[in-house]
């Protein structure tokens, strides 16, 4: 485990399958944690549920709003003294989200496109400002997929219901050219961004679904949300202070 200790962390979208074990994971190498997400149930339970209560702060509201992101930010270092970091594993989507190609409708995939790149953008703009503005270290992790650095294997979905989201894969590959852009824009500052691309993970998929994909990997198949905590933790971590602007992938060789 990487030690993280003095250092605060906000967990955007923590309440996510992914978020829960990331927030976990982070409270377990030492880190103060801000979970955030939308709804102020969820938090309460989650936070209820990883204890720690004077190493966490709640925050319910979304990272589309660049006020309300900067707000946090603001109230977390009043509370901890600081913020030396984020994570962003949110997952802004509308009820008709994830439809196959042919069947998306122009403002369903704007909507989405809008909502979930437009709130990392938000997250990644407001946190940089933080950092700049403090002129303090500042390390972003931004969620992205290995759907952003390839073309998906639609074989892999065949006779099942499922499908690899046109909307996800536009989303996903700007996140690693946003990260880019703002790494190269952030020049002489003290922040830096990078991005984490996970392969499939596992949620009860169909079946067939879950062993053709494993297939394509060395043997892990789907992964669990678990086996993303280390990549992250080193990116937020003094380990990791000259590596910026890049993506890494975490897929048991998916994607090779």
């Amino acid at each position: 485990m990487i030690d993280l200790h003095g250092k605060t962390i906000l967990v955007a979208g923590a309440a996510g399958q992914l978020g829960k074990v990331l927030s976990q994971a982070l409270l377990k190498s030492g880190a103060n944690v801000i979970l955030n997400d939308v709804s102020d149930t969820s938090l309460t339970r989650l936070a209820a549920e990883v204890g720690a209560a004077d190493r966490l702060l709640t925050a319910a509201g979304t990272i589309t709003d660049a006020d309300f992101v900067y707000s946090v930010l603001q109230s977390a270092s009043a509370h901890f003294g600081k913020v030396d970091g984020a994570v962003n594993c949110a997952y802004p989507r509308n009820p008709r989200y994830g439809r196959k190609f042919f069947d998306v409708a122009y403002n369903d995939f704007t909507d989405n496109v809008g909502s979930h790149l437009g709130g990392y953008f938000v997250c990644m703009q407001q946190c940089a400002k933080y950092a700049i503005e403090r002129g303090e270290p500042f390390s972003l992790v931004s969620m992205s997929s290995i759907y952003g650095v390839m073309a998906p294997r639609f074989e892999v979905y065949d006779g099942t219901t499922m499908t690899m989201p046109v909307e996800y894969a536009a989303i996903k590959s700007a996140v690693q050219h946003l990260t880019a852009y703002v790494t190269k824009y952030t020049t002489g500052s003290l922040f830096r961004a990078n991005c984490v691309s996970p392969g499939g993970i596992f949620a009860h998929q169909d079946e067939r679904f879950v062993e053709r994909y494993k297939s394509f990997t060395r043997g892990k198949g789907m992964l669990d949300a678990d086996d993303i905590t280390g990549a992250v933790l080193f990116l937020l971590s003094d380990a990791a202070q000259y590596v910026c602007g890049q993506n890494i992938v975490v897929d048991d060789g998916f994607s090779c």
